[in-house]
């Protein structure tokens, strides 16, 4: 499961240098797959959809910051527990119920993210 960032987000930033997978953007940020990460050619999302690991995608929120779900792994295979979570003053890094997820697909995700070439 990816863990969100709600509304309640007070845009301290205290979440984006904890990410291993760099999946947290500041609102209204751009993001790609390969922010931060290894990974090369082309990746799946979610939803089905191919996309070149360099392609800008569009903000998943204009105003607080977000985590997009294709790029966290609750920082499975880095850490015990998700870390934008243990910094968060406001405990706003929860559990993403529209993104479910096993350890297993977690840790292959990971493993995705940071292969080489």
């Amino acid at each position: 499961m990816a863990i969100k960032i709600t509304d309640e987000c007070i845009n301290c930033g205290a979440c984006e240098p904890e990410c291993p997978n760099t999946a947290i953007y500041e609102g209204g940020e751009e993001w790609t797959v390969a922010d931060g990460n290894k990974v090369s050619g082309t990746f799946e999302l979610h939803d089905g959809k191919k996309i070149a690991v360099s392609e800008p995608m569009p903000p998943l929120s204009e105003d607080f910051y977000f985590i997009v779900p294709d790029k966290c792994t609750e920082c499975k295979g880095f850490f015990d527990e998700p870390q934008c979570a243990a910094v968060c003053p406001v405990d706003c890094c929860v559990p993403d119920d529209d993104f479910v997820e096993s350890e297993e697909e977690l840790l292959a995700k990971k493993e995705r993210l940071h292969a080489d070439g």
